[in-house]
């Protein structure tokens, strides 16, 4: 995936962070008699939003303590000081401070989300592929095919379907999107899948021999989320029902 450059230099960025709400104070306190106080707070609000745009957290937080050491310094009296003599310019001032941590957080946000919808879609469309496969595709071609589909969606190093049953050893990936280890159910979003160990996701072929996928993840640790898991399973489902045709 190609990276931005806002990710390749955040340096750079956190220092534009800094300095973009300087520049606006500045500019804002040659009119500081025909502008009030709070149309400047609102303007330095901007700046703490076009720093938060980027996903950089530690750069949004940097432009809201920039902002409002900006209002301070160059809009409230007196001028070119970090003192402030009215209560008003001050709780505008802590206003303003916490509008831009909460403007970066809400922005945050918006990007996860909008990060999740784009990989949930990216699951669909996968599956979709698969579900066109011709109708000719024999068992063994579709299991690769959807163990493929299961590797990218976890990020694992390898997944392949298997007949028979798992290993007694064996990690199992259930239909709830669980992943059992024994009777404990593993939180792999935080300690990852086993790298010792298979994870298997097992199926009951209707029109053959029991079977399952064997996904492996030992050379890195691997976290999937649970929406990750459940579109594995849906994934793997795809080979119920299927026939060989050899």
């Amino acid at each position: 995936m190609t990276r931005t450059w806002p990710a390749e230099h955040p340096g750079a960025l956190r220092l534009f962070a800094a300095i973009l709400p300087v520049v606006l104070g500045a500019g804002l306190s040659l009119a500081h008699d025909t502008i009030s106080a709070a149309t400047g707070a609102l303007v330095l609000v901007l700046a703490v939003v076009a720093a938060a745009a980027t996903g950089d957290r530690l750069a949004g937080g940097i432009a809201a303590i920039s902002a409002a050491a900006s209002f301070d310094f160059f809009l409230t009296v007196p001028y070119h000081s970090l003192a402030i003599k009215n209560r008003d310019d001050a709780v505008l001032n802590v206003i303003l401070l916490l509008v831009g941590l909460s403007v970066t957080e809400i922005a945050l946000w918006g990007r996860r989300q909008q990060t999740s919808a784009l990989r949930r879609e990216g699951y669909l469309d996968g599956l979709v592929h698969l579900l066109e496969l011709p109708s000719q595709t024999t068992t063994d071609e579709r299991g690769r095919a959807i163990a493929a589909a299961i590797t990218h969606v976890l990020g694992a190093d390898r997944t392949e379907w298997v007949t028979g049953e798992p290993g007694a050893t064996d990690a199992i990936l259930d239909r709830d999107a669980d992943v059992h280890a024994g009777s404990t159910i593993l939180p792999v979003s935080r300690v990852g899948l086993p790298t010792e160990s298979y994870t298997a996701i097992v199926l009951h072929h209707p029109f053959g021999p029991p079977g399952y996928f064997r996904v492996t993840a030992s050379t890195h640790l691997v976290r999937p989320g649970r929406e990750q898991l459940k579109v594995a399973v849906l994934l793997a489902e795809q080979m119920v029902g299927v026939t060989t045709h050899d």
